[in-house]
């Protein structure tokens, strides 16, 4: 039977568009109200209108913005932190910018909203889960990912972390690491076949993943039917990393 969250309050950090827009409307569609974070108004509008999600306007790399934007969004059950960028640059051409945009969206933002998302659930007695998206970038070298690469392996430790502190509280943390994920972003950038293909054949299901296949990785991970599962990364990737 398919995981309800009817009377659940999720907080989706990144939600205005791909992973976490797939992650706000699959949620609201199992009876969550969804707290939707994004930088883009427009996108908060169109997604409160098809899924009733609050929406609360915020550039998480400006940490100031992400403590007074959890403070806003309330004590919530589950937490979703899905905000997420990247900067194009190899070792030999990294920019501080680079490195300041990514790292502070992808890793301190993510820190940021888990601490003011941990406290509000100690002060009310524990419990609630926190799902963290990640990638197969923290786990094989890609060229030019090396700040992005950077801040999802150190998601993925933190996440570690995160579950043996919180633990004692009730409370799991868990992330997902997806493959290539067809974003419409994404979808522009892969659609050169000489591209593509190298790394589609490294994936046993021939494909990439659809931000659908990702939504629902992180449903199972917050429903209680993962109840016995914590610290854990899950990787949503046809099977890439395994073979």
């Amino acid at each position: 039977m398919t995981a309800s969250f009817a009377g659940k309050k999720i907080i989706v950090t990144g939600a205005g568009k791909g992973i976490g827009r797939a992650c706000t409307e699959l949620l609201s569609a199992r009876g969550a109200h969804v707290v939707a974070m994004s930088r883009t108004q427009a996108d908060l509008d169109t997604l409160s209108e098809e899924t009733g999600a609050t929406g609360i306007c915020v550039d998480l790399a400006d940490t100031a913005a992400a403590q007074a934007a959890m403070k806003e969004a309330g004590l919530a059950d589950n937490l979703v932190n899905c905000a997420g960028t990247n900067v194009l640059e190899s070792v030999l051409d990294m920019t501080e910018a680079g490195y300041e945009a990514v790292l502070g969206i992808n890793l301190r933002a993510a820190l940021i909203c888990t601490r003011e998302f941990a406290r509000g659930r100690v002060a009310a007695g524990g419990g609630g889960t926190i799902v963290n998206i990640t990638s197969i970038a923290g786990h094989r070298g890609f060229e030019d990912h090396v700040c992005y690469a950077a801040s999802k392996a150190g998601l993925e430790g933190a996440t570690r972390v995160m579950a043996k502190e919180l633990g004692k509280h009730g409370i799991r943390v868990n992330a997902v690491a997806p493959t290539v994920t067809m974003t419409e972003l994404a979808a522009a950038a892969w659609s050169d076949p000489e591209k593509s293909g190298p790394m589609m054949v490294r994936h046993p299901l021939g494909r990439f993943a659809e931000v659908a296949d990702v939504a629902s990785s992180v449903a199972m991970l917050l429903s209680d039917d993962a109840a016995m599962i914590t610290g854990s990364i899950l990787p949503v990737d046809g099977g890439f990393l395994g073979v």
